[in-house]
């Protein structure tokens, strides 16, 4: 017979059981600095290197993408996914992560699909030199039902104050980049689960301009810039991670008053899920380029004098705009 609390939709030994599978995962990631065992009540990061450190925070969540993920049983993206999404974030002041926590809420724990989300967020991890340093799994069946989850995460990370990269030296004739994306990433998740639908047999459906189905389109894994970017900091005098709110509301972000960018939206490869996404939802263009990063992962402004740095050490990137003098409020035109 069960005992209450698992009546009550909390089994004690389901996490336990998790907490020793993740045990080896998270740990896998630690550096000498970390001074806590996987397991402790808290994280303990020695922080030394640095002359004048400013830590860098952000947190988020993947979003109603973890709805894709449930009705395709397969959740080894979804940790990537929320990783790449809080570098980025950090990145675009030139931080370097150094802790990952992630927070999963369930409404039934099942360790090995568990196991599966924080081998992603793992991989993400080691993959830019960041320790997973905690966590925190909540069986919540009163909250999520069968078997919905979320998934956050809040990382920090470390920049020397006298290399804060906040886009004050932008000036109008300086050069936008743009660094590819892959697809949806982290956003727009709820228009696109509307259009296809989300059941297994909807996700499953192939479309010849996919060329797989629609399913594993919409769980490619967000990517992660730092690693392309980092050696080039000293050339970037802003950056803007292209999320909720596409190039319209981001690209804003990091300009100074008076400034704004035109795009040329020939000059990238739009991925192909997005005309889709727009032919079979009757979607407007300019709501497409408010809503999805429409292929440009991550915003670089620079001098023009150092573009060819750019396209030479990431043959990937795109010329793709112009910084200008703002006229009027509209800040981003994308023509």
């Amino acid at each position: 017979m069960k005992d209450a609390y698992t009546r009550a939709g909390v089994d004690i030994n389901a996490k336990n059981i998790s907490n020793k599978l993740l045990g080896k995962i998270v740990s896998a990631t630690y550096s000498p600095e970390v001074l806590s065992d996987a397991g402790f009540f808290s994280g303990m990061y020695e922080f030394k290197g640095y002359r004048q450190p400013v830590l860098v925070s952000s947190t988020d969540s993947v979003g109603t993408k973890t709805r894709i993920a449930i009705a395709l049983d397969r959740y080894n993206t979804v940790g990537i996914d929320i990783v790449s999404h809080c570098v980025n974030d950090i990145f675009t002041c030139g931080a370097k992560p150094i802790f990952f926590l992630d927070y999963i809420g369930i409404g039934k724990l099942i360790p090995e699909r568990v196991e599966s989300i924080v081998s992603g967020l793992a991989k993400a991890c080691r993959d830019v030199d960041c320790v997973l340093i905690g966590g925190e799994t909540a069986e919540l069946a009163d909250v999520y039902h069968g078997d919905d989850f979320d998934l956050a995460g809040f990382i920090v990370g470390v920049v020397e104050k006298d290399r804060i990269i906040k886009g004050e030296s932008i000036t109008a004739g300086d050069v936008v980049l743009g660094l590819p994306s892959n697809g949806l990433h982290t956003n727009g998740y709820s228009l696109a689960r509307k259009i296809f639908g989300e059941s297994r047999k909807a996700l499953e459906k192939q479309y010849d301009e996919l060329g797989r189905t629609v399913g594993e389109a919409l769980l490619e894994p967000h990517i992660c810039y730092n690693n392309q970017l980092k050696p080039l900091l000293t050339h970037i005098k802003g950056m803007a991670h292209i999320t909720g709110g596409g190039l319209i509301d981001n690209v804003p972000r990091t300009l100074p008053d008076g400034l704004g960018v035109r795009f040329d939206s020939t000059k990238w490869d739009v991925p192909p899920i997005f005309p889709l996404i727009q032919r079979i939802g009757n979607v407007d263009r300019d709501e497409m380029y408010h809503i999805f990063n429409m292929g440009v992962g991550m915003v670089v402004i620079c001098a023009p004098e150092s573009v060819d740095k750019f396209t030479s050490d990431i043959p990937e990137v795109k010329i793709v705009g112009e910084v200008q003098k703002q006229a009027g409020e509209k800040r981003v035109v994308i023509d």
